[in-house]
């Protein structure tokens, strides 16, 4: 792709949300002047002067032509709108359309696969480079494979990634984040088993990698891996993504999946849910700047043989989950709007920036490769 004369303007949609405002705050800690949008104008113009009077607009999903509004042809449109699946259709169809290049925060992989059969066409066409999940969820765990699997060479046929954390997530975890979760408990999972994506329940295997030199479990969950690595490692057969944030709890987890997943079956036990779920959420907003710097993030990669032989495992660290989905944001916000993105289309993070650029951008901030880690069990 050519890189423009002049780098397209950066906005951001939900900045004055929790993932949008630690956005916000990575773009001009970077240099860079931010166009702000929310719905409130009241709250647009107190963070707009926080940050020295930038330049704000109002928008809401609500009212789809004030976010089409927001965004030309070579403008990013960063987002932190979710929960996506519900509210996250209208930004993207805007930056497919006007040909603006698109970074969202969502862990919904559902959103994901459905934003490629809406939007991928359209935005190849206009050549805007959309680049959904591109935070914790889930670079560090694309990045980890790809590095597993580049040492493990052609012999690789599976690999397993696992999410963890160090200092505890108890309090740690934003709104945002704790509604994913509880969604998640009752839709399906998607792996890459033999060669084609299948669904399974969440939480339904549980697997053990090493961590900082020991075992910890992972309980089975979603993760776009299994979209992305497959179309770059064509040899794979099978590619699991796992989380293993509370790992003390995985048993009970996979119980509260089965629940979950057997009373969303039929619409008397999906009315419970809906009423009982949200009790779990919690208040808005999320971790403080100072808890987020007592938590960093892990993603651990497996990569293995036809026959199971463990053949590279790479271990990534990283910031808070959350600091690092700002900063990743903001990389590829800034990347997009010099023009420096690869592939337009909807696309993961190695064809969208770029194999050789991929690992590089990541370091930018602060994602890397810990040596010397240790076997792994399944």
């Amino acid at each position: 792709m050519t890189a423009p004369e002049t780098p397209g303007r950066i906005v951001v949609f939900g900045a004055t949300g929790y993932a949008g405002g630690l956005a916000v705050d990575a773009l001009v800690a970077r240099g860079l002047r931010p166009v702000l949008s929310a719905r409130s104008e009241g709250k647009l113009t107190e963070l707009a002067a926080r940050h020295g009077g930038l330049e704000y607009q109002v928008a809401d999903v609500s009212d789809p032509d004030s976010v089409r509004a927001l965004v030309a042809a070579g403008d990013v449109l960063v987002t932190g709108v979710g929960p996506f699946e519900r509210v996250g259709w209208v930004a993207a169809e805007a930056a497919a359309r006007a040909g603006a290049h698109y970074v969202d925060s969502t862990g919904e992989v559902g959103f994901v696969r459905e934003l490629h059969r809406r939007h991928d066409a359209q935005a190849r066409e206009t050549g805007s480079v959309m680049l959904p999940a591109f935070g914790y969820d889930y670079v560090p765990g694309v990045l980890a494979g790809s590095l597993a699997l580049e040492e493990a060479g052609e012999r690789a046929r599976s690999v397993d990634i696992g999410y963890f954390a160090t200092g505890s997530l108890r309090n740690g975890l934003s709104q945002g984040t704790r509604k994913t979760v509880i969604d998640g408990m009752s839709l399906p999972v998607a792996v890459f088993r033999r060669g084609a994506l299948t669904d399974l329940r969440a939480a339904q295997e549980v697997v053990r990698f090493p961590v900082r030199g020991r075992e910890r479990a992972g309980i089975l969950a979603t993760g776009t891996e299994v979209l992305q690595l497959p179309r770059t490692y064509p040899q794979l057969q099978g590619v699991r993504v796992f989380n293993g944030w509370f790992p003390e709890l995985a048993r009970a987890m996979q119980a509260m999946s089965l629940v979950a997943t057997t009373l969303s079956r039929n619409p008397l036990g999906r009315r419970a849910l809906d009423a009982v779920l949200p009790r779990f959420v919690g208040p808005a907003g999320g971790p403080d700047e100072a808890e987020r710097a007592r938590t960093r993030g892990l993603a651990v990669a497996v990569a293995r043989s036809a026959s199971g032989e463990v053949l590279a495992e790479v271990e990534v660290d990283g910031p808070s989950p959350y600091t690092v989905t700002a900063e990743l944001m903001a990389m590829a916000a800034d990347r997009l709007a010099r023009g420096l993105g690869r592939t337009a289309g909807v696309v993961g993070p190695i064809d969208g920036l770029g194999a050789d650029a991929f690992p590089t951008a990541c370091a930018e901030v602060g994602l890397a490769r810990v040596s010397g880690a240790a076997g792994a069990a399944s």
